[in-house]
């Protein structure tokens, strides 16, 4: 049975999530500080957490970070409304994906879904969404079966993101990824050569099919009509 450690110091969100997760068929164990939690994580990993960014002993980033130290294992991270900064660190720091308090069960479990099929799938030379067909080894991208020019920039972001199907990807990840670690706050570059992609794969840039927009955060190489 897959195991969730979710950790929270909110008593009445671990009781619903215990609830919640132990009916959609998970084993779920619990933790309330950031120690517990990184205590749980090395003596007994479980196959996913759900991480709450504020904890009474320290922050879900830091656990998050310590955790990516020695473990790969989904992390799905809850943030509170309006705190994007936080948020955003704790994907820099190698949380998958975030959910937004107050939020949907079922958005929660189909994120988890998701995490959890990222983890156990290796990344493929071919990803392919629809019509858009990208062959990461022979650095190609067809759309509806026509091969698609990039620029090397626009591959190398197309890239990154084909890495990471679904999950979310900040801006600053993706700078220091496609352009170096000297470009982490230049996020004029990531709108510019966005906006370049959905021109070229998207069957109306306007309404993103393929790269959503995350306001605030990132972006997401998804298939929207699937």
């Amino acid at each position: 049975m897959t195991r969730v450690l979710v950790v929270d110091d909110e008593p009445q969100i671990l009781r619903a999530l215990r609830t919640s997760l132990r009916g959609a068929g998970y084993d779920v164990s619990t933790a309330e500080t950031a120690e517990a939690a990184l205590t749980s994580l090395a003596v007994d990993p479980p196959d996913a957490v759900i991480l709450d960014l504020v904890l009474p002993d320290g922050r879900g980033t830091d656990v998050a970070r310590e955790l990516r130290t020695w473990s790969n294992i989904p992390v799905i991270v809850l943030s509170v409304v309006g705190d994007e900064t936080e948020k955003v660190a704790a994907l820099d720091a190698g949380a998958d994906d975030y959910v937004t308090k107050p939020f949907g069960i079922d958005e929660l479990l189909a994120r988890l879904r998701a995490a959890l099929r990222r983890g156990d799938q290796p990344t493929e030379p071919v990803l392919e969404l629809g019509a858009l067909r990208i062959d990461l080894e022979k650095r190609s991208v067809h759309v509806d079966g026509k091969l698609v020019q990039l620029t090397p920039h626009e591959f190398e972001l197309l890239r990154a993101l084909a890495h990471n199907p679904g999950k979310l990807m900040t801006h600053s990840a993706l700078l220091r990824e496609v352009w170096g670690r000297a470009y982490g706050d230049e996020s004029h570059y990531l709108h510019v050569y966005i906006s370049q992609l959905r021109r070229k794969l998207e069957p109306d840039p306007a309404r993103p099919r393929y790269i959503l927009t995350e306001p605030g955060a990132g972006y997401r190489l998804v298939d929207r009509a699937s």
